[in-house]
């Protein structure tokens, strides 16, 4: 009885959190004039594709897609590089204030973004990078979080094969490179997940530091679709659709990797 009810919340919850996406769709099929009709429908009196293929003629949609792909793809490869090297370095070598580094570095995720918004604004502007793409990917190069994620992982991997690749020799970057990544695929495909979706979807960011419509992200171009007067929504829909579907796309295809990251990541080997 108990996992009945417990299976109809999470039914529950789960169509409420999946009936925006679909509502999303929907409008995204609908002539303008169904959008705000009431009582509400959920589709209109006929399917209108044709709003897919409105989106370049109203804003220049492939500009926004390929611009956050540069930015979100040099932002996930850099942070899974600096992040496993961080954390490697965290969970096996040993140095003087090794703990206490380590401490003072994950304090830094108490810190709010609107604190050191505008400190890093003057900081781009001081070297020139307002309105370039650098301004976005350089505080994305590593994170906090992940070289967190990574030395939790790091250290499920028996010490038993870190001592059997010094007999043969391995220097430790080797046993890092060797070793390590290979094994930590799982907690590699979580991170890059999360790493993505945060970059990819990100909107504060662009919305500071780009003014140049040929340099804005997806979600910020998203936003300049909305007029001051007037809003085609359908055409708007079909664009959010379009730029959710990556998204979708990367965690289906590193779905059971995700889930055994995550659930590795917080046993200890020995």
């Amino acid at each position: 009885m108990k996992k009945i009810i417990a299976h109809i919340f999470l039914t529950i919850g789960a169509v409420t959190m999946l009936f925006p996406f679909v509502w999303m769709v929907s409008t995204s099929l609908k002539q303008l004039s169904e959008v705000f009709v009431f009582p509400p429908t959920l589709m209109g009196e006929s399917l209108r594709f044709d709003n897919y293929l409105k989106i370049s003629d109203r804003f220049p949609f492939m500009t926004y897609f390929l611009n956050s792909l540069k930015v979100t793809g040099i932002v996930v490869v850099s942070q899974l590089l600096t992040s496993s090297m961080a954390g490697y370095v965290f969970a096996r070598l040993h140095f003087k204030f090794r703990d206490l580094i380590f401490g003072l570095y994950l304090a830094t995720l108490m810190i709010p973004m609107q604190v050191t918004m505008i400190p890093n604004f003057v900081i781009m502007r001081f070297y020139g990078l307002v309105d370039t793409h650098a301004a976005l990917i350089l505080p994305g190069l590593v994170s906090a979080f992940g070289t967190f994620l990574m030395r939790q992982f790091f250290l499920t991997i028996p010490k038993s094969l870190e001592d059997a690749a010094k007999i043969d020799g391995c220097t430790p970057f080797g046993i890092y490179w060797r070793i390590f990544v290979p094994l930590t695929m799982p907690a590699m495909a979580t991170l890059g997940i999360f790493v993505f979706m945060g970059t990819w979807n990100d909107f504060f960011s662009p919305l500071i530091y780009i003014n140049t419509q040929s340099k804005m992200t997806l979600p910020l171009g998203l936003a300049s679709m909305q007029g001051m007067y007037s809003t085609d929504w359908p055409v708007l829909m079909a664009g959010t659709v379009i730029s959710v579907l990556p998204v979708i796309i990367v965690f289906l295809l590193a779905q059971d990797a995700f889930i055994k990251g995550v659930t590795l990541s917080g046993i200890k080997g020995e």
